[in-house]
């Protein structure tokens, strides 16, 4: 009988294994020469950012088929494969950050930095029993605390914050109303600019937020259309958070007389994808139809992954991810991801941090 050292071990190997084949992702230009080399990456936020922090038994991203491009079965991403947090890193040059839940397992790779997105959370609490934002922050605080890091040795680091729409889910499933939902955007995006601001007086040194994608072109919403048209309401929901967004960044850079933080523009990367045609010799792939999903449940009871009480699957699978957007009612596929990644409107984005 093994050892329990030689179990650990093992474990170990294994978790080493399901991070390390997180670099090749899909090459863009870079700034070039850089003036800020970034040497860790902090994630904060979503399903959209995280790699493996929510519970097994809360989230389907450990659930088949999630997972079955990389690495090849369920490892946590709410995705068939690499989810926006691993091509941010590779672009920044880091190493995927690995997520706080394997933080004492996987120490030495700590100095890459630590993603502590949970999916399904929110700035605020939402149906999903994981850490906020607030939180998640409160976990980097508590490894400073620990001596992990240091406020000086964040100046080399940058944080990604992804904030993808789990409050105002929870705000409507809570019969929020349409008249009062212009006011909870500016709550959630108050909250949204504490947060921002927390991270860089902890001592990031720069900090970038995602726009709010096009929520009213995620299949969730598109099907009552089969699919073929996004709902204009939801996307006018979408413009007054981002137009805030943009304003409080501004404001925040302002006040601290500096760039540090910038937006990521997933919201027009998105569109740029969505509506995109097929074109000779392009770069970036295109989608027969991108709003229709890969992965979806047979009934309105259920969503990719289920299986009945006897184990039978409730969800049909399309034959090929690298041909959909949407793996989900929600999340793109690996090769939505790499489409949103190659976009003009992301990579000048990205090109801020410099």
């Amino acid at each position: 009988m093994a050892t329990p050292n030689l179990l650990f071990s093992l474990f170990c190997f294994f978790l080493l294994c399901l991070f390390s084949g997180e670099q090749q992702v899909v090459e863009a230009t870079r700034a070039s020469p850089f003036a800020f080399k970034p040497k860790k990456l902090f994630v904060f936020g979503d399903s959209y950012a995280d790699t493996g922090n929510n519970r097994k038994a809360l989230a389907s991203s450990w659930k088949f088929p999630y997972g079955i491009t990389f690495p090849g079965k369920p490892a946590g991403r709410f995705s068939d494969g690499r989810v926006l947090t691993d091509f941010v890193a590779e672009y920044f040059g880091i190493k995927t950050p690995i997520p706080y839940r394997w933080r004492k397992e996987l120490f030495g790779r700590l100095k890459y930095g630590v993603n502590f997105a949970y999916g399904g959370t929110g700035v605020f609490q939402t149906l999903t029993p994981e850490p906020n934002m607030t939180v998640q922050i409160d976990f980097l605080q508590q490894l400073l605390n620990e001596s992990v890091y240091t406020k000086r040795g964040l100046k080399s680091a940058v944080a990604l914050v992804s904030l993808a729409g789990n409050d105002y889910n929870t705000y409507l499933v809570n019969n929020g109303t349409a008249a009062g939902l212009p006011a909870f955007i500016a709550s959630v995006v108050g909250q949204l600019t504490v947060n921002l601001k927390r991270i860089h007086d902890l001592g990031v040194r720069k900090v970038a937020v995602t726009s709010l994608q096009p929520l009213g072109c995620l299949p969730r919403s598109t099907a009552q259309y089969s699919f073929q048209q996004c709902n204009g309401d939801e996307n006018n929901g979408v413009n007054l958070h981002n137009q805030l967004l943009a304003q409080a960044v501004n404001t925040l850079n302002k006040q601290t007389n500096s760039t540090s933080f910038f937006v990521v523009d997933v919201y027009n990367a998105f569109w740029t994808v969505i509506n995109r045609k097929n074109q000779a010799h392009q770069v970036s792939p295109s989608f027969e139809n991108p709003l229709k999903p890969c992965c979806v449940g047979v009934s309105a009871a259920f969503s990719c992954g289920s299986v009945d009480e006897k184990g039978v699957k409730q969800y049909t699978l399309c034959t090929n991810p690298k041909s959909k957007f949407f793996w989900d009612t929600f999340h793109p596929t690996q090769q939505g991801w790499a489409a949103v990644y190659s976009t003009e409107a992301l990579q000048n984005s990205l090109k801020q941090l410099y």
